[in-house]
């Protein structure tokens, strides 16, 4: 699966739920999505806190998932395709003196 195969299945998801509609109290606005993409960003570091390695690596690859997938819906509400965003960055990186 692509990163915009991804980001049609988390569409879906958010639909299923039922967020995409005037009425939800979950508005997938890019402020709301923004400050939930830290939130999960923190739950990463929170697997980190007291020991060099998460205790087990399914709850690192949940967690990852979760910043993964609200990233997908950021880009998408915001227009950014990402796949693109992604290769324009890494081929500016590649050009950078580090």
């Amino acid at each position: 699966m692509d990163l915009a195969q991804l980001t049609a299945e988390m569409q879906r998801f958010v639909d299923s739920r039922g967020w995409s509609s005037d009425e939800t109290s979950k508005p997938q606005t890019q402020r709301n999505l923004a400050i939930s993409l830290v939130l999960e960003a923190s739950e990463v570091l929170e697997l980190f806190q007291w020991s060099e390695t998460p205790n087990a690596a399914s709850e690192l690859a949940s967690e990852l998932a979760d910043v993964a997938l609200y990233l997908f819906q950021l880009a998408s509400v915001s227009g950014i395709d990402l796949e693109r965003a992604v290769l324009e960055k890494l081929k500016m990186n590649y050009g950078r003196e580090w």
